[in-house]
C-alpha cells in the first residue's frame, strides 16, 4: 500500500508554529526521516523531521491503515512542509520516506483458542485441545490501535449438540478505546487421535509400522474403539480395510502364528522328555490358541497350544504315582477258609 493512494489532502492549519528561516545558528536545522512509525491515525511535521521545534505537532497528511506501511514521495512532503513555512530541510536525497501505522494484531490462533475454550465441556464436548471448528467465514487476524490493551473475552457462547453448531461473541474492551465485538458462526466437533492406513490392506495381513499414520478425527467417526498406534503395528487385519481409514481395535486381532494346513512342529514337553514331531495343522490360530494338528508319524489328530510361528505345544499326562493309601496292605494277609463239609 502507497501513500498516493492514503495521501487524502493535505491538512491546512495555520502556520503560526512555523519554523522561522532565520532560526539562530544553535538551533539544528530539521532532518528529514527516511522511515516514520506513528500510533495515531495522522502524520505530523514532528513524526516526519526531526528538529521540527514547535511545529511538530501540526499534522499534515492521514496514516496508512493500522498495522500497514505505506510510502510518500519527498516532494509530496516538501510540499507540505512549506505549507506551514517549514523551509531549509536537509532531504539527504531521499526520494521516498517509508510510514507505518503502529498496530495491535489479535491472530486467529488467538480468536481460535479463545472459541474453542468457551465451547469446552459445553453439552457434551470434550477438551479445547481435541476441538475441531470450523467457521462459516474465513477468519482473519484483527489489527487494533496500538493503545487498546484491553483483554480478548466472550460475551456469548452458544453450542447445540445434535447439529454441532456454535456461535460466539467475542470483544475486546480498551481503557481509553471503544469496545469492538465480534461474531463467529460454524460448528464444532471432538476429536481423537488415530491410527490412518497409508495404503489397503488385505485381510490376514500383517502391519508394519510403515503403512500407517497417526491423525486426528472426528469422535463420532471411530466411537470409544479407536486402535492405539502401538498396538496396531505387528497385529493382523480381521478384514479387508481401504487407504485412508481410521482403525478401531475390532478392526485387528494378534497375527496367526499357525495357518491352517501348514507345516509345524509338534513339541512333546513333560519331566524327562523333551520330543518333536512333524505336524500338519488342521486350523490356524495366534498364540495362545488350542488348535487341532494331525501328528504325521502317528496319523493321530491332537490337540495343542500355539507357542511360536509354526509350532504347537501338546501338553503329556505325567503318570500319577501310587500313593500307599491305594497300595494293597502289606502287614496282613488274607486267607480263604473253607468250613468242614456236613455229612450228608
Amino acid at each position: 500500500m502507497t501513500f498516493r493512494s492514503l495521501l487524502i489532502a493535505v491538512v491546512l492549519i495555520a502556520p503560526g508554529c512555523a519554523l522561522a528561516q532565520s532560526a539562530p545558528d544553535t538551533i539544528a536545522s530539521p532532518l528529514l526521516r527516511a522511515s516514520v512509525t506513528v500510533t495515531s491515525d495522522v502524520v505530523r511535521i514532528g513524526d516526519v523531521i526531526d528538529n521540527a521545534g514547535a511545529a511538530a505537532q501540526i499534522a499534515i497528511f492521514r496514516a496508512p491503515d493500522l498495522g500497514t506501511t505505506g510510502s510518500v514521495p519527498v516532494r509530496q512532503v516538501m510540499a507540505a512542509l512549506r505549507a506551514h513555512q517549514v523551509i531549509g530541510v536537509d532531504t539527504r536525497d531521499l526520494r521516498d520516506i517509508s510510514v507505518t501505522r503502529a498496530a495491535r494484531t489479535v491472530e486467529t490462533s488467538d480468536i481460535e483458542r479463545q472459541i474453542a475454550q468457551a465451547l469446552e465441556r459445553r453439552n457434551g464436548l470434550g477438551d479445547a485441545a481435541n476441538l475441531l471448528l470450523t467457521f462459516d467465514r474465513e477468519v482473519q487476524s484483527v489489527q487494533l490501535d496500538a493503545a487498546n490493551t484491553g483483554a480478548l473475552s466472550v460475551t456469548l457462547a452458544r453450542f447445540e449438540p445434535r447439529s454441532g453448531r456454535f456461535d460466539v461473541t467475542l470483544s475486546i474492551t480498551g481503557e481509553t478505546t471503544s469496545p469492538i465485538k465480534m461474531r463467529f458462526t460454524g460448528t464444532a466437533v471432538e476429536t481423537v487421535e488415530a491410527v490412518v492406513l497409508m495404503r489397503a490392506v488385505e485381510r490376514n495381513e500383517v502391519l508394519k509400522a510403515s503403512d500407517v499414520v497417526l491423525e486426528r478425527r472426528p469422535k463420532s467417526e471411530i466411537g470409544a474403539d479407536a486402535a492405539p498406534r502401538d498396538r496396531a503395528i505387528g497385529m493382523q487385519a480381521r478384514k479387508q480395510l481401504r487407504a485412508g481409514q481410521a482403525l478401531r481395535g475390532a478392526d485387528l486381532a494378534k497375527p496367526d502364528l499357525v495357518q491352517r494346513d501348514q507345516a509345524v512342529t509338534l513339541i512333546y514337553d513333560t519331566a524327562g522328555l523333551y520330543l518333536t514331531v512333524r505336524g500338519k495343522a488342521i486350523e490356524g490360530g495366534t498364540e495362545g490358541d488350542v488348535v487341532n494338528v494331525l501328528n504325521l508319524q502317528s496319523k493321530r489328530t491332537v490337540s495343542g497350544t500355539v507357542v511360536g510361528r509354526g509350532q504347537v505345544a501338546v501338553t503329556v499326562a505325567a503318570p500319577r504315582p501310587i500313593e500307599m493309601s491305594e497300595r494293597a496292605p502289606t502287614s496282613s494277609v488274607a486267607y480263604a477258609t473253607a468250613e468242614p463239609r456236613k455229612a450228608e
